[in-house]
């Protein structure tokens, strides 16, 4: 099992939202970086994925789970970008500020800093477990 982020504007897609969707999940679509279609091509099915909202919020709010690794992504005509199908896992009971990252020394080579504005990317297991407790999970 390999660990992802995942991020989303709230006002555009929110993990309330995603929620509601239930067990059937929604397809993740709409992405047009090719280092972050690339990252999506590399997920598995199991594979869980923190969502992060961004722009407005700019924290980790809850998990979700790929249920569909890559596909066409429906919403591109050209048929170069990819999408997976995902759904709701959990709620962090304490959502993870970008702020508290970056103060995190432990957490400083993430790309969620290093590129902000990469919108899928890696998260290693180590990174995984120090957020899942930042998170209290």
């Amino acid at each position: 099992m390999k660990y992802w982020l995942l991020k989303s504007e709230p006002n555009v897609w929110s993990i309330n939202q995603q929620r509601k969707v239930g067990v059937k999940g929604i397809t993740w679509d709409g992405v047009r970086n090719y280092q972050a279609a690339n990252n999506i091509k590399k997920m598995k099915k199991g594979d869980l994925c923190f969502f992060y909202h961004s722009n407005i919020g700019k924290e980790i709010v809850g998990i979700v789970e790929i249920i569909k690794t890559a596909f066409t992504d429906p919403t591109d005509s050209s048929k170069k970008f990819v999408a997976v199908q995902v759904r709701f896992r959990k709620m962090l009971k304490k959502p993870i500020s970008l702020q508290n990252i970056k103060k995190n020394n432990d957490l400083k080579h993430l790309l969620l800093i290093k590129q902000s504005r990469l919108s899928v990317m890696p998260i290693d297991y180590k990174s995984w477990k120090i957020l899942n407790k930042m998170g209290s999970i």
